[in-house]
């Protein structure tokens, strides 16, 4: 593989130009005015390199992308959605190859070379959606990672513990639950049952938790306890974790102080109006804040990108950050915060890490989360795929 030389951009982080000389699919070295004979150089000069950036919570199996325009036909209620979800997606083709691979190749033009994708699993789709998915990342080259998703229930949809079981047979590298309480009824036995598949296939965890106030923050408690009993810190990441926004500060704090002990992670995609995690709190703790699209141009909602700088921009907006150390912290959720949660080797821009980088013209890491200007190179592996 030929080198590759980045010359005299911005690499954040640094105060500084540097050039980034990329070999064998990995950041060699870093430093100003480097010698690299025989290198294809990229001249970069001011614009800022930042690692690729990472959807750590997306729906890639539910997705309408690259299809024709369906108008919204679902009500304003979870119920609802899930319920438009399950009865419209035989009659659209959903899961759907083509459209979940068109998701991807936007995504890849805007810069992210990781995703997490929550696919349905349920006694009607089966491991559609599963395979779907992975004959759609086949086709890109996107790192994706998918969670086994109970999106219809486990406890009250007989047989999904067994299809979720097969699906982290086959190779799913997360299991996935739904609101515990709100869904299934019961918060033991359905944190029982998901932990258990955990433990059993050394999976990691993604948690979508809708409900809210206390009942959402004493089932965020049940997760804790868990993971820490479980020695899973690290390996559980909470997903919307709505309750944390409604909460009174004492309960948010000593729930905070708990993901930081026990090693759990928040997912946020700060959509609409509901409830968005407080960042800067969880950042002060020392608590993994990740950020995705969730479902983009779906059978749940008409909006969604595939961009993560402008998924970051809505994230340091719901937040109200407004100075550039605080729209930063977007930035990093949807970068560093993302790889963290998904547990990503050697991921950066440091020496030794993968080449997976993003350039763009903007003056710094608030610039580029507020104005998420076009992507004037993205490389994965080493490999240029947008310039």
């Amino acid at each position: 593989m030929t080198d590759v030389l980045i010359r005299g951009g911005r690499p954040w982080g640094l105060a500084f130009a540097a050039d980034l000389l990329v070999r064998d699919g990995r950041v060699h070295r870093v430093g100003a005015a480097l010698d690299a004979p025989g290198a294809v150089v990229l001249d970069v000069s001011g614009q800022l390199v930042l690692p690729g950036l990472v959807d750590a919570h997306c729906h890639l199996d539910k997705t309408l992308y690259g299809g024709p325009w369906v108008p919204h036909s679902a009500d304003d209620s979870l119920a609802g959605r899930i319920a438009n979800d399950l009865g419209r997606r035989a009659e659209l083709g959903v899961p759907s190859v083509e459209r979940a691979a068109a998701l991807l190749a936007r995504m890849s033009e805007a810069g992210t070379t990781h995703v997490r994708t929550h696919t349905d699993i349920d006694p009607v789709v089966g491991l559609r959606g599963v395979e779907a998915v992975r004959e759609a990342a086949a086709r890109s080259p996107v790192d994706v990672r998918q969670v086994a998703f109970p999106q219809h229930g486990v406890l009250t949809n007989p047989g999904t513990a067994d299809l979720l079981a097969e699906a982290l047979r086959s190779g799913v590298e997360a299991i996935g639950g739904l609101d515990p309480a709100g869904v299934d009824r019961d918060p033991v036995r359905h944190l029982d049952l998901i932990f258990g598949l955990a433990d059993r296939f050394g999976a990691r965890l993604d948690i979508h938790l809708h409900d809210g106030g206390s009942l959402g923050g004493w089932e965020l408690e049940l997760i804790t306890e868990r993971t820490r009993a479980l020695g899973l810190g690290g390996r559980v990441t909470v997903s919307h974790a709505y309750a944390l926004g409604e909460l009174g500060e004492a309960a948010q704090d000593r729930l905070i102080q708990g993901f930081a002990d026990a090693g759990v992670a928040i997912a946020t995609a700060a959509v609409y109006s509901y409830p968005v995690p407080p960042v800067k709190k969880l950042r002060a703790a020392g608590v993994t804040v990740a950020c995705g699209h969730d479902g983009i141009r779906d059978l749940w909602g008409p909006y969604g990108s595939g961009d993560m700088l402008e998924r970051a921009m809505h994230l340091a907006y719901r937040s109200a950050f407004r100075a550039d150390e605080d729209i930063e912290l977007a930035l990093e959720a949807a970068t560093v915060g993302g790889a963290l949660a998904l547990g990503l080797p050697d991921y950066g821009l440091a020496p030794g890490d993968r080449a997976d980088l993003v350039v763009v013209p903007a003056s710094g890491p608030g610039e580029a989360v507020v104005v998420h200007p076009r992507r004037t190179l993205v490389m994965k592996d080493g490999v240029v795929l947008h310039n």
